[in-house]
């Protein structure tokens, strides 16, 4: 054997090696050495990379029933990408910087050509993990890349999808709508199997269609391309999701039986689907559907089962809150309250679903006009929602209308009271006042009774606890019954009737026990345990030949020696308090009947409560009011009368016209003024009217009106109501100083009135916080672009809004908008939004001041948040853009 042959063997294996290891030899072995190295190690550990990260997306992802759900979990990030650009997530950096490695160590390109047919994965790699890494820029790059270099690759389109998908992330809807209809009628069109999309490829990119018509709020066109991707997707977590969202956008559009199609198509999944999204549709289904016969039987079997699933413990908190949905819708208060309640105990995580809870349990007690405990609830339910959102406002509202409700109902009760004790002759206040102590001492004595009572049960407690541990033992029978007592619960029996028996004997429930002395003490008296109990006193013996008998003299008379007396169970400590003047007996008149005016009205106006509002207000005028209240009340009465007892009405209306024919109200109800905007309606509707014209910003119409109004309803109680709204109107328009000068006069002209108090507050602690706020050169992170424009220069206004709507179609890449905000009389700010840069900001401002394709023949001012709004509450532009000047 030669032995030179083995040394030519390796020799010749090792330049194989070198070959198949060259990037630049277009062989067989080279391609195919690189493929296989591409795919089964760098990719695999990249693709390894990506589905933790996504997995890891998925799991700290909270998914919020509450909205609409997003067609794709991810949902992007508050913060500002990375300055450098880089990732943030160890799993995608991983993934991407497998990509990279793959792209750089193995491409094959060879004239022109890729010839490792691995390559597109690796970009289509590198894409998503930028994708998911919210960097969505070099993100396209990427699938921008495949398209552009492998026309022919065999993952086509799949990186148009993910285009696409990106360029929706952008904010490029019409460009993501445009491509992927083309790319869905195109695989329809063609002929060849391999240009067809397949049914994976085609359900997500109907999902992509959803997207963005949600996006641009075209519900209808989503709905159909969402079903068509809920049919033909293969996942069953895109199943549960599209079912879903699908039901949630029939249910925003009235279709009630469509959504509870898809609903009870999560539920049909059962384990398929995660078991929160079948809770979910459980629960919006029931809230959908009004039970009724047998169906509400039905319900109530199907909740105690569907409670009693172990599966469903960590759900409870859901199952409980719309349980209670179901009876409140049922008018079955204790059972929705019970069911609230229960929620609340399971001690949920989601922040809304509590405020639900509570919001609801407010709204329980407010059917009930039990306003007090409304309050609280609702006061619970705003700490925990957005203070931002619709629905914060909504119950702030109803809130704050609740604190006059309360307020008033304490005074009108208080001064109730004391002018009805001060009219009484003084042997009657004295017998008033002993009843009231009578009553007092024993519901104090009760509560003593039991306080005391419970004490011996918690020391008893204490002391055998110590006793059972001393003695190293513990009775089978209290390790089974946690919250017996002993001395208060009898031992277990195992006879369940005669335990029944047990449990139900008087002296075992202390409650009782307590009342029960306490009701013989009041009937009996003392009584000492000789003799016959029911005799008042017993006679003492004529002589006594116990030596100790001086010493019980000593002791008898100690006991019954004078004891410190509660000056609260006194007459005289009542009897002092009582007004001795009659113009203090005036005042106090005088505030009840403003109360009773104004729960009259707030009943009427805001809570719409019409049966409460009439018996305030005819309450009010059996109390002979003075002359300003009397023609408002029975005004207010006539128009709740128009609702609840026409024949009232009519009676009062011709009590209102012939008495006071000139009056504003006679002209109301003979729709005979000359400003029928005033006269159509109540003081309170109008000055509503004018309150929503205030919200949607029409400041200088508000202002026009409201001093015509302060002057036609001069001397009615709701004058301090437009003083005040005039107020902050001023302030919108006319900056800081002008708005203090208005507040300070409502301060001093109406400090009575809940509008004047609001005002001194005002002064006090909003004023000077406001005074102090100057500009800032810190680094902001929030930025706009304005653009002035003349109130009454619709023209240039329309312009500037042309060449922004053409701007952000064309180059949107931040999701930026505009609005027109009102500065002050003159002028008005056309805004644009959703800068975060300071650079960013100037360079749009110099794009749409130099581009001509976009060009605005006007400066844009580059302004941060922070400043922004210290020009609008001062209207100090001017100062502003001259601390800019170089």
């Amino acid at each position: 054997m030669d032995s030179n042959k083995p040394k030519y063997i390796l020799s010749v294996l090792f330049l194989s090696f070198l070959i198949a290891c060259s990037t630049k030899k277009d062989t067989f072995l080279a391609r195919n050495s690189h493929a296989l190295s591409t795919k089964y190690n760098i990719l695999y550990n990249g693709q390894i990379g990506l589905d933790k990260g996504l997995k890891g997306i998925n799991d700290n992802t909270a998914e919020n029933f509450w909205k609409r759900l997003p067609v794709e979990k991810m949902q992007l990030k508050d913060e500002l990408p990375a300055a450098d650009g880089k990732s943030k997530n160890a799993d995608f950096e991983l993934a991407e910087a497998k990509a990279t490695k793959a792209i750089q160590k193995h491409s094959m390109n060879i004239d022109g050509r890729e010839k490792n047919y691995q390559i597109d994965e690796a970009y289509l790699l590198l894409g998503k993990a930028r994708y998911y890494d919210q960097r969505f820029i070099p993100a396209l790059d990427a699938f921008n890349y495949i398209l552009y270099k492998y026309p022919n690759s065999s993952n086509i389109y799949e990186a148009k999808i993910w285009r696409e998908k990106t360029n929706i992330r952008l904010g490029n809807d019409a460009l993501g709508i445009k491509n992927i209809s083309k790319l869905i009628e195109d695989s329809k069109l063609s002929k060849l199997k391999n240009n067809k999309l397949n049914k994976q490829e085609y359900a997500d990119a109907n999902a992509i269609l959803v997207s963005a018509f949600l996006d641009i709020e075209q519900k209808d066109s989503a709905i159909v391309k969402l079903k068509l991707a809920n049919k033909f997707t293969k996942r069953n977590e895109d199943k549960e999701r599209y079912s879903f969202l699908l039901g949630q956008l029939y249910e925003e559009s009235g279709q009630k039986d469509s959504a509870i199609y898809f609903y009870q198509t999560v539920i049909d999944m059962n384990r398929k689907a995660e078991r929160k999204f079948v809770i979910q549709a459980y629960a919006k289904k029931a809230k959908l559907n009004n039970y009724k016969n047998e169906d509400y039987d039905l319900f109530v079997e199907k909740s105690k089962k569907i409670m009693e699933d172990r599966e469903n413990r960590p759900y409870l908190d859901v199952i409980y809150h719309n349980i209670g949905i179901f009876y409140d819708n049922n008018n079955d208060k204790k059972m929705a309250l019970d069911y609230y309640n229960a929620s609340l105990e399971a001690k949920s995580t989601d922040a809304y679903l509590n405020a639900s809870n509570y919001r609801n349990i407010g709204n329980l007690y407010f059917k009930d006009t039990d306003y007090l405990n409304a309050a609280k609830n609702y006061d619970k339910s705003l700490a925990l929602m957005d203070v931002k959102s619709r629905e914060f406002l909504k119950i702030q509202k109803i809130r704050k209308d609740l604190d006059e409700v309360i307020l008033d109902e304490a005074i009108a009760k208080k001064n109730d009271s004391i002018i009805y004790v001060a009219g009484l002759k003084e042997p009657e206040q004295i017998i008033y006042f002993e009843n009231y102590i009578q009553k007092l001492k024993s519901r104090d004595e009760l509560k003593k009774l039991l306080e005391d009572k419970q004490k011996k049960i918690e020391n008893n407690i204490a002391i055998n606890s110590a006793s059972n541990v001393q003695d190293g033992a513990i009775s089978n029978k209290n390790i089974g019954a946690p919250n017996k007592i002993s001395g208060v619960v009898p031992p277990d029996n195992n006879n369940s009737q005669e335990k029944e028996k047990i449990n139900t004997f008087y002296f075992y429930n202390p409650n009782t026990v307590a009342y029960g002395k306490l009701e013989f003490k009041k009937r009996w008296g003392n009584r000492t345990q000789v003799g016959y109990w029911r005799l008042s006193a017993i006679a003492a013996p004529v002589a006594n030949n116990n030596p100790d008998a001086n010493k019980t003299e000593v002791e008898t008379d100690a006991k019954t020696a004078p004891v410190a007396v509660n000056e609260k169970y006194t007459t005289d400590y009542y009897m002092k308090q009582l007004p001795k003047s009659q113009t203090v007996v005036d005042s106090l008149v005088k505030e009840r009947n403003s109360a009773y005016y104004r729960l009259g009205v707030t009943y009427k106006e805001k809570f719409k409560e019409y049966d409460l509002a009439s018996n305030k207000l005819e309450q009010l005028l059996l109390f002979n009011p003075e002359e300003k209240l009397i023609l408002p009340t029975k005004y207010n009465l006539y128009k709740i009368y128009q609702i609840t007892n026409s024949a009232k009405a009519e009676a009062l209306k011709n009590e209102i016209t012939t008495q006071y024919p000139n009056s504003r109200y006679a002209n109301i109800i003979n729709n005979a003024g000359s400003n029928n905007e005033i006269v159509q309606d109540t003081p309170e509707g109008v000055y509503n009217k004018l309150y929503r014209l205030y919200e949607e910003e029409y400041f200088t119409s508000v202002l026009k009106q409201v001093d015509g109004l302060i002057e036609n309803f001069s001397g009615d109680p709701i004058i301090s109501k437009f003083e005040l709204l005039k107020a902050f109107t001023i302030g919108k328009l006319y900056g800081l100083d002008a708005y203090k000068t208005a507040i300070r006069y409502v301060a001093d002209n109406y400090a009575t009135t809940e509008e004047g108090k609001n005002a001194i507050e005002i002064l006090k602690t909003q004023i000077p916080s406001l005074e102090q706020m100057n500009f800032s050169t810190a680094e902001s992170k929030n930025w706009k672009v304005i653009f002035r424009i003349a109130n009454n220069d619709e023209k240039s206004a329309a312009a500037i809004e042309s060449k922004l709507a053409l701007f952000f179609a064309n180059e949107n890449v931040e999701k930026l908008r505009y609005s027109c905000d009102p500065y002050n009389e003159k002028e008005s700010f056309i805004s644009i939004h959703g800068i975060h840069t300071e650079a960013y900001a100037k360079f749009v401002a110099t794009l749409l001041a130099e581009n001509i394709k976009y060009k605005i023949n006007q400066p844009g001012i580059a302004i941060s948040n922070e400043n922004y709004k210290i020009v609008q509450i001062k209207k100090n532009l001017e100062d502003y853009l001259s601390l800019k000047k170089p």
